[in-house]
């Protein structure tokens, strides 16, 4: 059974552009629409400020308090973050629950989260969020704690919750930390296997899954819906030129991410950090596309990715009506459902990365069988001859200039 819920936004007239603000407002439809529920209403307000107790104006409270009882409306969603003071009183006036843009996007990585760690870095974020909004919850919150054995002695409902959450806090930290030095471990090996490492990054819905699940025959969740995939999934594939490399599908990122959900999925995230190259998947055909593309890269600074090698893929050509004009370099225009486009941008992505390697010329005699089974899966070969006289290959191609078959090549 969907929930009828009606969305509350202010528009600032000193920062917002009119555009911008539609594409919000879509954005949280959008996201409402994946959490299950049906966006009956939208109000907006012109507003210098967001008023600082109430985030509308009286006028426009009573407007919405009239359409919450005619349409019976059973959840408020406001555009911005609110304080606790602002969802007590909004509470107070309209009688519904309320909850904000941040609480919906955790609601939804709450429905998604499929492996332990993913399903603690939620609750993490969502205690994380709560903590110093437990006023405005009011008693939204008495299903937490509490009970026999829980409250000291004139100890309020309140305090009791605070003590719950903070010891819930400390206990998810711990056992994240293992999760956490696990997959550093798992990295670590890859690293020493000197895996070449390619992270696919995008907006939330930009087509990331689809072209992971092509790349490697995977059946990764492919959905038209914001935040499909949650948990990162790495598989091996193979480049034209037989160099093997890991690839791993990333969340989606989204603007206006809760900051605790960055802290939460810091972990997910650092395999942005790992990585040797980025495919950086856009929507071409989405009407703020450059926006997003500036949300990305954002993120990618702030996990300081931002200076590993990068391919720009403009997905969803298919759907481009008018000229499109790109906002990066290097980049490729492609269909995610296209093969002939995969294999374009296989290349184009070998291409990029020759750029960043070195280029080798080599002799190896044809009894080091193993040593040139090494450099066809872990460099760029462009040409391989059998020399009879020497009884060995010439080999011409491109390393990773810090890998350690390089210094096996100068021996």
């Amino acid at each position: 059974m969907q929930e009828k819920v009606l969305i509350v936004a202010v528009y600032h007239n000193n920062k917002d552009d009119e555009e911008r603000f539609q594409y919000s407002l879509d954005e949280l439809q959008s996201l409402t629409e994946t959490a299950k529920g049906e966006v009956l209403k939208v109000i907006t307000q012109k507003r210098d400020r967001i008023h600082p107790a109430l985030y509308l104006g009286d006028g426009k409270i009573e407007e919405i308090r009239k359409y919450v009882e005619e349409m019976e409306i059973d959840l408020v969603i406001s555009n911005d973050e609110l304080s606790a003071g602002q969802l007590r009183n909004l509470n107070d006036r309209l009688g519904v629950r309320i909850i904000d843009r941040s609480q919906l996007i955790l609601d939804i990585f709450a429905q998604r989260a499929n492996t332990k760690e993913g399903k603690l870095q939620v609750e993490l974020a969502q205690y994380q969020y709560m903590l110093p909004r437990l006023q405005g919850q009011g008693q939204a919150l008495s299903r937490l704690g509490g009970g026999i054995g829980t409250r000291g002695p004139g100890e309020t409902k309140l305090e009791s919750d605070r003590r719950h959450i903070r010891r819930r806090i400390d206990e998810i930290k711990r056992r994240l930390s293992t999760v956490v030095n696990q997959r550093e471990q798992y990295r670590k090996r890859r690293k020493e296997n000197r895996a070449f490492q390619i992270a696919i990054v995008g907006y939330t819905n930009a087509g990331k899954s689809t072209l992971f699940n092509r790349l490697t025959n995977s059946k990764s969740l492919e959905e038209n819906q914001l935040f499909a995939t949650l948990d990162p999934m790495s598989r091996q594939i193979q480049l034209p030129s037989g160099l093997r490399a890991i690839i791993t599908d990333t969340v989606g990122f989204i603007q206006d991410l809760p900051t605790s959900l960055i802290a939460a999925f810091r972990s997910t995230l650092e395999e942005v950090t790992e990585a040797d190259f980025i495919l950086h998947m856009v929507d071409a055909s989405h009407p703020d596309n450059q926006q997003h593309q500036q949300t990305v890269l954002k993120l990618l600074q702030e996990l300081d990715a931002d200076k590993i090698p990068m391919l720009t893929v403009y997905n969803k050509k298919d759907l481009l009506t008018g000229e499109f004009i790109p906002q990066a370099h290097p980049f490729l225009r492609i269909s995610a459902y296209d093969d002939d486009d995969i294999r374009q941008m296989l290349i184009k992505m070998e291409e990029v990365i020759k750029d960043e390697w070195e280029f080798y010329n080599v002799f190896i005699p044809a009894s080091e069988g193993a040593l040139i089974q090494k450099l066809n899966r872990n460099t760029i070969i462009h040409d391989q001859t059998f020399q009879d006289v020497d009884e060995g290959y010439m080999i011409q191609g491109h390393i990773d200039p810090d890998h350690p078959l390089k210094f096996r090549m100068k021996e």
